[in-house]
């Protein structure tokens, strides 16, 4: 793809999301677009939210579990920008039609309390860098109708990211195997999903060590104060007006999201 053609993708992914209207996958509008092509489009559109005002506050891996790969029908993980207004606080209430079609994915968010650059980045360095780790529920969006994606066209949606909720209770992670860490997933009382941080690129540490990597081959690295969102080790919930999503991890405590 030329530039005009990548400005116009980019475009049609930021009307779909103002305009509350999802579109046709790129892929079929566009059927020579690559996985570099879809990075830059995803480029695009970050940087004109950041001439609008917002700020790059972190990193999400997406598709990391073989559950959420056979769902989308891809076969490797992908990357997106977590930007200052994705984030919700806590217990808030979000309106579930500020999405085009959300649904709802836990994961143990990464604080960074160093940078990783440079290459290389191996899951030591990555358990160095690490201040804490929190629960976090991701809200996971689709500008493109139905969610007929393939991996380039999450890709140029930013990894099909919208927003993220931390859990309040900050924890070293030091003296935890977070492959052995078990995590739940409710939806209005009612248990519908359980996974292993295994289920991450067999350790969610790898995925971010993974993530810090594919950014330096691409000019970035990752900061001070940085979240980082490793991936879900269950498939994503739909989630409608109405649901109250709750993601608990074992020794790490819990974190809700309303939606209204």
């Amino acid at each position: 793809m030329d530039l005009p053609a990548r400005r116009q993708a980019a475009s049609a992914l930021a009307d779909a999301e103002r305009s509350r209207l999802p579109i046709e996958p790129l892929s079929k509008c566009y059927p020579g677009m690559d996985l570099d092509d879809a990075y830059a489009i995803q480029m695009l559109n970050i940087e004109d939210r950041l001439t609008a005002g917002s700020a790059v506050r972190g990193h999400k891996v997406g598709l990391t579990s073989k559950a959420m790969q056979t769902m989308l029908g891809v076969d490797q993980p992908d990357y997106g920008h977590l930007l200052t207004d994705m984030f919700i606080a806590d217990r808030d209430v979000v309106a579930a039609d500020r999405y085009l079609q959300p649904r709802v994915e836990i994961e143990i968010a990464f604080v960074l309390g160093s940078g990783l650059g440079g290459g290389g980045v191996t899951a030591a360095d990555v358990l160095r860098a690490t201040e804490f780790v929190v629960p976090a529920i991701e809200v996971i969006d689709s500008r493109i109708a139905d969610w007929a994606i393939t991996l380039e066209d999450t890709v140029a949606d930013n990894g099909s990211s919208a927003g993220v909720v931390l859990g309040c209770r900050p924890t070293k992670i030091g003296d935890r195997d977070l492959r052995l860490v078990r995590g739940i997933l409710e939806r209005s009382g009612r248990l519908v999903e359980t996974g292993l941080g295994a289920a991450v690129l067999g350790n969610p540490v790898s995925a971010v060590a993974w993530l810090a990597n594919s950014l330096h081959q691409m000019g970035v690295a990752l900061e001070a104060g940085h979240v980082v969102l490793p991936g879900s080790c269950t498939r994503a919930v739909d989630v409608v007006p109405g649901d109250v999503v709750r993601a608990e991890f074992d020794g790490l405590g819990d974190v809700v999201v309303c939606f209204e």
